[in-house]
C-alpha cells in the first residue's frame, strides 16, 4: 500500500492520478477534508483506504498501524499559505506533523518522500541545498526549513530512504481550490476570461515590470520526480531541489496565456508595500544534486507547460 498525505491537494491529487495510471490503486489517502471542494480532484481516482488527517496523526503518535502493509509514504500534507503568520499553527502542521511521519516511517524502515519548499531560500540568489543559502522570509518557509534541519540531524542514523523535495513554483491541473495561493498561470487565465486583461506586478526589487523571475515547474514534472525518488535506495536520502533549473519572468507566463487565447492586454499594478521584505523576486533551482542522483529527464519550459495546462483547463 502507498500512503499519500494531502492526497486531495494540488500535488497530492496529481500524484494519486499518476499512481492510478501506473496501475496502482492500493493507495491509502490521508486528507483533512474540512474544505470538501477538494474532493473534485479525486472524483475520477481509485483508492484502497482513507484516514482523516487527525486520525492518521493519532495513529502515528500511538505507534499503531502494525496491520498496514505500507510500501512507501509520500508526505505532501501541509499548510502552504505563505501569507499565514500564525507561527504556532504553521509549526504544528508543517513541523510536528512531519516529525511524527518521519519517526513512524524510520522505525519501520518505510521509504519516505516529503514536501519541502523553495521558500527556505528567501531572497537569496543561490538555490543550492546548503545551509549557507537558507534564509526564509516568512514562518511558512521557516517551518519547512526547521523540518529539513531535523531530517539532516537524523539521517546519519536512518537506515531507510528519506528524501525531501524543495518544490519551486508549481503550476498545473487540480489547483483550483487553492484560491489566492494558486499559480500565476491560473490567475492570469481567469483574469483574461473575465475582462480580457491580465495583470502583473510593476517594477520592484531591481526588476522591470513583470520581469521578476522564478523557477516555474509543471506539476506533471514534479510528480514524475517525486515518484522516481520514491523508487530509489537509501543511498539517495537527502534534500533535493525540484524545479526546472530555469528562472523565467512572469511576463513569459502572461505571453503564454495571451498566445493560447489569441487575445489579451497586459497591465502592470503597483507592487504591494507589505510584500517588499517578504517576497522572492528571483528563484532558480540548482539541480546538480538531483541530476547526480540519477534523474535525467528534461523538464517543461513555461511556454510548453502553460500551453498544456490551458489545454487541460479548456477541455
Amino acid at each position: 500500500m502507498i500512503v499519500v498525505t494531502g492526497g486531495a491537494g494540488f500535488i497530492g491529487s496529481n500524484l494519486v492520478h499518476a499512481l492510478n495510471a501506473r496501475g496502482r490503486d492500493d493507495v491509502l489517502l490521508v486528507e483533512e477534508f474540512s474544505d470538501g471542494h477538494k474532493c473534485a480532484n479525486l472524483a475520477d481516482t481509485r483508492i484502497a483506504d482513507y484516514f482523516d488527517r487527525d486520525e492518521w496523526l493519532a495513529l502515528l503518535r500511538a505507534n499503531g498501524g502494525q496491520d498496514l502493509d505500507i510500501e512507501c509514504v509520500y508526505h505532501l500534507g501541509a499548510c502552504s499559505d505563505t501569507t499565514n503568520w500564525d507561527g504556532r499553527a504553521m509549526m504544528e502542521n508543517n513541523f510536528s506533523y512531519s516529525r511524527a511521519v518521519f519517526d513512524y516511517c524510520t522505525r519501520r524502515r518505510i521509504p519516505l518522500i516529503y514536501a519541502s519548499s523553495a521558500a527556505v531560500y528567501g531572497k537569496g540568489t543561490r538555490f543550492s541545498e546548503e545551509p549557507a543559502f537558507e534564509h526564509p522570509l516568512n514562518v511558512y518557509g521557516y517551518s519547512k526549513l526547521a523540518f529539513d534541519q531535523y531530517v539532516r540531524h537524523k539521517l546519519p542514523t536512518t537506515e531507510s530512504l528519506v528524501a525531501g523535495l524543495r518544490y519551486f513554483n508549481v503550476y498545473g491541473p487540480r489547483e483550483q481550490h487553492k484560491g489566492r495561493m494558486a499559480s500565476v498561470a491560473l490567475h492570469l487565465h481567469r483574469q483574461l476570461e473575465q475582462d480580457g486583461r491580465v495583470r502583473l506586478f510593476g517594477a520592484s526589487h531591481g526588476y522591470g515590470p513583470g520581469e521578476q523571475r522564478r523557477d516555474f515547474v509543471h506539476v506533471d514534472d514534479v510528480v514524475d520526480i517525486t515518484l522516481w525518488l520514491g523508487e530509489q535506495t537509501p543511498s539517495c536520502s537527502g534534500i533535493y531541489n525540484c524545479g526546472t533549473g530555469r528562472a523565467e519572468p512572469f511576463n513569459a507566463i502572461a505571453r503564454a496565456v495571451m498566445t493560447f487565447h489569441g487575445r489579451g492586454t497586459l497591465d502592470y499594478v503597483d507592487f504591494p508595500p507589505d510584500l517588499v521584505g517578504a517576497y522572492q523576486a528571483y528563484t532558480e533551482a540548482d539541480l546538480t544534486r538531483l541530476r547526480a542522483a540519477g534523474y535525467g529527464k528534461s523538464l517543461r519550459d513555461v511556454a510548453t507547460g502553460v500551453r498544456e495546462y490551458l489545454h487541460w483547463l479548456s477541455s
